[in-house]
Order: structure tokens, then sequence, then C-alpha cells
């Protein structure tokens, strides 16, 4: 993501991008550096809502927020995609309600980590359904897609490209997917929001491009007008969707976008009590 970003920005801003991956600690090292950054535009961080919104209410640990960027756009997004295992015997998300609670406890399900977007998605789709399910996190998806075709975990929480080559293999169970309507990337798989108990869950994960504070106003104007470009070339999108990502509309309010998703971020870790 962070590449193809700074290839399109690199040409329209007429000068070199470099790319600086800083990915220890779940994204919150590079977003430290950005918080951290002289205000001057040479500094971006092309960031996920892992570390620019939820860390901060799960890690006591970042000592960033918000308040320490100056938000610029969103780029792009993907929904998550709740599965089965084949043990389950469930092939959609009624006969999984069904399931769960009639055994109250007695299921699992994995993600990511304690306080990714993934662990959330889960714990929404708890809270709105009404399940009492245990979280199991797994050091990143690799493990977690080893016990779900494995059968050793009952179900699971995937970022959507990450888990439809298994979907499509038939080693896991696409249950639905996690955003308010069906990815144009996979029309044949249901948003979880289509049936009754669910109707409220609308949880992606999402890319958008920041700065640190204070930065100038004709500074942010030439960033957003670079980005406004990206968003609307036709290649760049080609690019994202083959990548399993939606491109964002340029007319998104970031600012609004950024308050939304925490105060929802912020409900659910609540409800779950998630806390590293």
């Amino acid at each position: 993501m962070g590449r193809l970003v700074g290839t399109e920005l690199s040409n329209r801003l007429g000068q070199p991008v470099v790319i600086e991956n800083l990915g220890g600690a779940g994204g919150t090292i590079g977003a430290q550096k950005v918080a951290g950054a002289a205000p001057d535009g040479y500094t971006l961080l092309v960031g996920a809502n892992n570390e620019l919104a939820i860390a901060k209410l799960v890690q006591k640990s970042v000592k960033y927020n918000i308040t320490n960027f100056t938000p610029i756009g969103v780029i792009g997004s993907q929904p998550m995609v709740l599965v089965a295992s084949t043990k389950s015997g469930v092939k959609n998300a009624n006969e999984f309600t069904q399931l769960v609670k009639k055994n109250p406890g007695k299921f699992s399900y994995g993600s990511s980590g304690v306080g990714t977007a993934l662990h959330l998605a889960g714990e929404m789709v708890k809270e709105q359904g009404g399940l009492f399910m245990t979280h199991i996190p797994y050091r990143g998806v690799a493990p977690l897609t080893n016990d779900l075709v494995g059968n050793n975990i009952d179900f699971g929480v995937f970022v959507l490209s990450s888990g439809l080559p298994h979907i499509k293999a038939g080693k896991v169970i696409a249950l639905g997917t996690t955003e308010a309507k069906r990815s144009h990337a996979t029309p044949d798989i249901p948003a979880l929001a289509e049936f009754p108990q669910f109707k409220k869950v609308d949880i992606t994960s999402w890319f958008a491009l920041m700065g640190p504070a204070n930065l100038p106003q004709p500074v942010v104007a030439k960033l957003k007008k670079a980005l406004n470009e990206t968003l609307q070339s036709p290649d760049f999108r080609k690019k994202m969707e083959a990548a399993g990502s939606g491109v964002a509309s340029p007319d998104v309010n970031i600012q609004k976008f950024l308050n939304d998703e925490i105060a929802k971020y912020t409900k659910i870790v609540q409800f779950a009590k998630i806390e590293e």
C-alpha cells in the first residue's frame, strides 16, 4: 500500500518519495516517528486503523494520539470476513448464530492478536449478535490460518484479501463480510449486515495519509491535491482493487471519518474490556 501510494504521489509532486517500512509493534513505531517529526511535509504516514485509531485505546505504552497528526485523506479500505472451519458444520451466518447461541461459551474465534482490527470485528459480531464466544489471539495471520484450515479452532476473522484464497479453495467457509454492503471483489459472499441479527455490523480495515501535527495549510493543500488525483486515477484504482481494497472517495471528510471510527472502536473496546 505504502509503495503504491508513494509512487503515485512522487509522480504528482515531481519529487522522489522514499518508503521506510516501520512495521514493529503493530505499526505504532512508524506512527510514533511521524507524530514526532518536523511539520514540513517531508515525513508522512500511510497508516492503518490499527495504529491510528485503535492502539491508543488498548495499549498503555502508546504515547501519541490522533491529535498528534494532520489528516490529509483516506486512501482506501477493505472488509474483513468471518469464517468457519469445515468441522463446524455451519454454512451461513444464521446457522452460526444458532449454533453459538445454543452452546454459550463452547466455541471460540481467532484473530491476529489482541486489539487488532480483526479482534474488534469479532467483538462487534459478538455484541451485535448477543453471542458468548472466547477470543483466541494469535501472533499474526499465518498461525490463525493454519489452525482454521487444520480444524483446530472453530471460527476466525480475516482481512478479506488474506482469507479469500482459503475460501475459494474450500478450506474455510465464508459466513459474511464486515462492511455494510457486499464487497465488489466478492459479490457472492453476503455482508453480515444482510442478516437481521448483524444489521449494524460495519467495520473495515482502512488506510489514511497523515502528516505530523501543525502541518502548514499550503503543504496540506498540496498533498491533498496530489492524493485526490491519485484516488481518481483508473490505474491506481485497478491496482488497489487487484489487492482486494476499495478506493476512498476524495470527498470523504477525513476528520469526521476519524472521529466516527474512534467512537466506534471505543464502544467495542469498552464492551469487550480489551486491554493489552
